[in-house]
C-alpha cells in the first residue's frame, strides 16, 4: 500500500500539477501586486474609484452592490493586465519561434475517430484505420 502511494506521488502528472499550482500561486501574487500597486493608482488619478460604501436596503436586507462593483473593476483590471502583459507577448514570442510551416493541404475527417487528417492519407495517424481502402 505504501509502495502504491509512493508510486502515485512520484508520477509525473502529480509532480507537474504540484509545481504548476505553486508557480500559479506565486504568479497570482505578482499579478495582484502589479494591479494593486501600479495599475489601480493609475485608474484613481482622475478621482476616487472606491464603490465600497454603496449599498441599498430592501426589507431589512442590505445589498452591498458597491463591494461587488469594486470586485468587478478589480477583475477587469487584472484580466486586462494579464492579457496585455502576459498573453500578447507570449503569443508573439510563440509565433516568432514557430518552426513548422502552416499546413495548407486539403484535409478530410477520419470516419473512425473523427480526427482531421490529410486528404491523401491512406491510414489515420490517430487511430490507424485504413482510409478509402476496401478490405478483402
Amino acid at each position: 500500500m505504501i509502495k502504491e502511494f509512493r508510486d502515485f506521488i512520484l508520477r509525473g502528472n502529480v509532480v507537474d500539477l504540484a509545481v504548476g499550482i505553486v508557480i500559479g500561486t506565486a504568479f497570482g501574487a505578482v499579478v495582484a501586486a502589479f494591479v494593486a500597486d501600479l495599475l489601480t493608482p493609475l485608474v484613481t488619478i482622475p478621482g476616487t474609484v472606491n464603490f465600497a460604501g454603496l449599498s441599498a436596503t430592501v426589507g431589512g436586507a442590505e445589498f452591498r452592490y458597491g463591494h461587488f462593483l469594486n470586485a468587478l473593476v478589480y477583475f477587469v483590471i487584472i484580466a486586462a493586465a494579464l492579457f496585455f502583459v502576459v498573453v500578447k507577448p507570449v503569443n508573439a514570442l510563440m509565433a516568432r519561434r514557430k518552426t513548422e510551416p502552416e499546413v495548407t493541404a486539403p484535409t478530410k475527417t477520419c470516419p473512425e475517430c473523427l480526427s482531421s487528417i490529410p486528404a491523401e492519407a491512406r491510414r489515420c495517424a490517430f487511430c490507424a484505420s485504413l482510409q478509402g481502402v476496401v478490405e478483402q
